[in-house]
C-alpha cells in the first residue's frame, strides 16, 4: 500500500505545517496534531494500571515500563533503569561526556533534551503555557511549579521543620538554613551564601554596579529591596506599625528597634563599658566615646562630632534657625 502525503515528508527539509499558537515548525501534519495537544493539554493515551494519561502512544509505552523489573543497571553505581538509553544518559554522569553542542553558543550538555530546552534562551520560544493567565515558559516544570500560584498547592516538605513550599528548588534552598550549606562563593573575597541571587547582588559590592533607580530623585541602587525602601521617603508609605503605641515606620528594622523601648530589652552591649542600648547604630555611636572617632563633620567650620543628632544642633549656630521655638 502506498504512503500517504500525511506520512511522507516533504523533500529538502520543508516544514509547510505550522502551530498557530506558539509558530512552530513540522514537515508532517500528524506531529503537528501532536504538538497541539501540548497546547490543549489533551493526553488521549491512558494507562489500565494507574491514573497516568500520555499525549502520544510513545510516552505511553515509556510510563508502561514503570510498572515492570528496571532490568538495565549502571556497572559503576548502585543505579537501575527501565531503559536502555536513560543507561546511557546516566553513564554520562561518570564519564562527564557531552555530546550536544549548540551551534549558538558554547554549551555542551549530556542529553538532547536538555540541549532542546537550551536553545529555546536562543529563539525565544515558549511552548508552554498557563491556561488561567498569561504565562508562558521554556519548560514542563516551570509551568507545573507556576500553576500551584494559582492553586496554592505546596506538596514540597521540609523533613526538619514545618516549611511546605510549591517548588523542589525552594526546598534545597530552604534546607541549606538546617545544614548552614553555603555553595555560592564569591571569587573576590571570603563571602559565601545560601543563593545564588545573593551571590549577584554581593557582587555589585565589588563592581560598583547600580541597576535600580529611582524614577523620582537621583537614588540608583544595587538590590531591588533596597530601591523598594528608598521610595517610602517619596511615598511617605509606612506600613509598619506598633501594636502597642501605634507608631509606624517605613522599614521593618526600625519597627523591631522601637518595640524594644515597650519591652526594655537591650540586646547591644559596650566591650569597654557597662552601656547598653537597643540598636547597633547607638552602639556604634557610644563607642566613639572610647575611640575618640568623631565621623560628623560640619560642612561651615572645622567641628567634628560622634553623633548626627549632635551635629544637626551644632549647624543651628551658623544657620540662626531656633529649632525647639
Amino acid at each position: 500500500m502506498e504512503s500517504s502525503h500525511f506520512d511522507v515528508p516533504p523533500a529538502g527539509g520543508e516544514k509547510p505545517h505550522a502551530c498557530d499558537t506558539c509558530g512552530r515548525r513540522f514537515a508532517l501534519e500528524k506531529h503537528l496534531q501532536t504538538h497541539m495537544l501540548i497546547h490543549s493539554g489533551e493526553k488521549p493515551y491512558a494507562c489500565n494500571v494507574c491514573s497516568h494519561a500520555s499525549t502520544t502512544s510513545a510516552n505511553l509505552k515509556s510510563h508502561m515500563r514503570t510498572h515492570g523489573e528496571k532490568s538495565y543497571m549502571c556497572v559503576i553505581c548502585s543505579y537501575r533503569c527501565r531503559q536502555l538509553t536513560s543507561l546511557k544518559a546516566h553513564m554520562r554522569t561518570h564519564t562527564g561526556e557531552k555530546p550536544f553542542a549548540c551551534d549558538t553558543c558554547d554549551y555542551k550538555c549530556m542529553s538532547s533534551n536538555n540541549l532542546k530546552r537550551h536553545k529555546r534562551s536562543h529563539t525565544g520560544e515558549k511552548p508552554y503555557a498557563c491556561d488561567t493567565c498569561d504565562y508562558r515558559c521554556t519548560q514542563l516544570f516551570h509551568l507545573k511549579s507556576h500553576i500551584r500560584t494559582h492553586t496554592g498547592e505546596k506538596p514540597y516538605a521540609c523533613d526538619t521543620c514545618d516549611y511546605r513550599c510549591s517548588n523542589m528548588n525552594c526546598l534545597k534552598e530552604h534546607k541549606r538554613i538546617h545544614t548552614g550549606e553555603k555553595p555560592y562563593a564569591c571569587d573576590t573575597c571570603d563571602y559565601r551564601c545560601r543563593h545564588l541571587s545573593s551571590l549577584k547582588t554581593h557582587i555589585r559590592a565589588h563592581t560598583g554596579e547600580k541597576l535600580y533607580a529611582c524614577d523620582t530623585c537621583d537614588y540608583r541602587c544595587s538590590e531591588v529591596a533596597k530601591l523598594k525602601l528608598h521610595k517610602r521617603i517619596h511615598t511617605g508609605e509606612k506600613p509598619y506599625v506598633c501594636d502597642i503605641c501605634s507608631y509606624s515606620y517605613s522599614h521593618l528594622s526600625s519597627l523591631k528597634v522601637h518595640f524594644r523601648t515597650h519591652s526594655g530589652e537591650k540586646p547591644y552591649a559596650c566591650d569597654k563599658c557597662e552601656y547598653k542600648c537597643t540598636s547597633s547604630k547607638y552602639l556604634k555611636q557610644h563607642k566613639g566615646i572610647h575611640t575618640g572617632e568623631k565621623p560628623y563633620a560640619c560642612d561651615t567650620c572645622d567641628y567634628r562630632c560622634s553623633r548626627m543628632r549632635t551635629l544637626k544642633q551644632h549647624k543651628y549656630i551658623h544657620t540662626g534657625e531656633k529649632p525647639y521655638a
